[in-house]
């Protein structure tokens, strides 16, 4: 089955996530290149056409092969002790030696006979107890098993491997309140979403996948242009990027107040083309009278000539690049175009915001362009900022269900016996400030509400004043 079907396959040029244990490494499938994971190098070639969630074993020259699944076998009764007091870890209780364990790689000795041949040169392993015995062998598994999992990317694994790997890139921004942020911004097909964020791409890939590639969303970018790392590795079909806009921040106060127009851009751009055309003809008028004298010998007459043919080839390239460069930008203001009339029908369905800015500012001048009783969720990795953040919005109004949260999260093991919390465990995963936009009436109406605030407020204290001397 390919894409879409009941199990998608593991396609040339796609994108996929390989896992070892619980450390992921997103890669592009590409035939013939080196991958290293985990301390093991590797090719991907035999992995193309299998089915994503394949387990597969390193063999030699770093070859993939599909592993079978074998059952154990060892359902004799293990000798165990009944605890581990007696246990001393003095590092004596191994009889192999490290070159006796090369050795046995050398030659080629499967990753579990090694773990079986350390098992019986053991002194203390039958001492340990039952639950220390099976954390030895999967420990020892883990070691020397060179077994690697292929899955397809999905944004619960791309935000575990984000956040466990280079959290810093995505501002500490955790899964579950990833997952938080989705749902309390109704994100589903069909929207129309605003997304700021400066989260590699995470957060934007995360909106485009619950949306499935129906709805339009606007990225709203600082800098030179969006950053979508993150969004690349989801290996979406390039049909999810038809809808998908983008329009800087630097432009959001001018697309408001109603100065945004790429006219006078345009009307600069073909100065410029005519300042470069009329210097391009100066420059031949100059080149034309350069005449040669037939006195002058022969040879410097070729050279000449050769550096007449390399102007022109010069020439033509520097027109060349001028007409690429020009629709480079044609098409960059025709989506700017796109992206500023999208944002000023001012009827989005939710705003996402997860950036290193402070949020206020940016959510004072992105909440224009919702439409009213709609969600939007804004994450901090600090609390500081939201706060400032929901008093600005308390006093501005056009605001509702105003909250303030934090999700915490807690790992579990999960085994026979011995279930129990992680020993570690996350100590923050950022703040989320969430509402929902009311109609806000301009104008009169708001003078009146203030002035009333102002005259009822003292009031209410002289009040209580005149009620003291009784």
């Amino acid at each position: 089955a390919m894409e879409g079907g009941p199990s998608p396959r593991i396609r040339e040029g796609g994108c996929a996530v390989l896992k070892r244990g619980d450390v992921f490494k997103a890669v592009s499938v590409l035939r013939r290149r080196k991958i290293i994971f985990e301390k093991q190098w590797f090719y991907l070639d035999n992995a193309i056409g299998h089915v994503y969630g394949t387990t597969f074993e390193v063999t030699s020259g770093g070859n993939l092969q599909p592993k079978q699944e074998v059952e154990e076998t060892t359902t004799e009764a293990k000798e165990a002790g009944t605890d581990n007091r007696n246990i001393v870890d003095d590092g004596k209780s191994q009889k192999l030696t490290h070159d006796d364990i090369k050795a046995l790689k050398d030659k080629g000795i499967k990753g579990q006979e090694i773990v079986q041949q350390l098992i019986e040169n053991s002194t203390t392993f039958r001492d340990k107890t039952e639950f220390a015995q099976d954390k030895y062998i999967k420990k020892k598994k883990k070691k020397y098993e060179a077994i690697i999992t292929i899955v397809k990317p999905s944004t619960r694994i791309l935000s575990t491997m984000y956040y466990a790997r280079e959290p810093g890139k995505i501002n500490h921004l955790r899964y579950d309140t990833l997952a938080q942020m989705l749902t309390l911004g109704n994100i589903h097909a069909g929207n129309k979403m605003i997304v700021m964020e400066t989260c590699a791409g995470l957060v934007l890939g995360a909106v485009m996948e619950r949306m499935g590639g129906y709805g339009s969303i606007i990225q709203m970018y600082p800098g030179g242009g969006p950053v979508r790392a993150a969004t690349s590795c989801f290996g979406f079909p390039k049909a999810f990027f038809d809808n998908l806009h983008e329009f800087p921040l630097s432009q959001v106060q001018s697309l408001l107040c109603g100065t945004l127009r790429a006219e006078p851009e345009e009307s600069a751009l073909l100065q410029e083309e005519s300042n470069g055309l009329s210097e391009e003809k100066q420059q031949e008028t100059e080149e034309a009278p350069m005449e040669i004298s037939p006195a002058e010998e022969q040879d410097t007459v070729d050279i000449a000539a050769g550096d007449v043919e390399c102007k022109e080839n010069k020439e033509k390239e520097n027109k060349e690049n001028v007409r690429e460069k020009q629709i480079k930008q044609w098409e960059r203001r025709k989506k700017l175009k796109e992206a500023a009339a999208l944002l000023r029908e001012k009827n989005a369905d939710g705003l996402i915001v997860a950036s290193k800015f402070h949020p206020t500012p940016l959510l004072l001048s992105l909440l224009e362009f919702v439409a009213p009783s709609r969600p939007f969720v804004v994450y901090c990795q600090y609390k500081e900022p939201l706060l400032e953040c929901y008093t600005k919005l308390r006093e501005r109004g056009g605001v509702i269900n105003l909250k303030l949260s934090e999700s915490w999260l807690r790992n579990y093991q999960v085994l026979p016996d011995r279930s129990h919390p992680k020993l570690t465990m996350s100590g923050g995963g950022g703040y989320l400030l969430s509402g929902i936009t009311v109609l806000l009436e301009r104008g009169s109406a708001d003078c009146s509400n203030s002035e009333a605030l102002k005259v009822e407020e003292p009031s209410s204290k002289r009040c209580k004043l005149q009620d003291l001397p009784c």
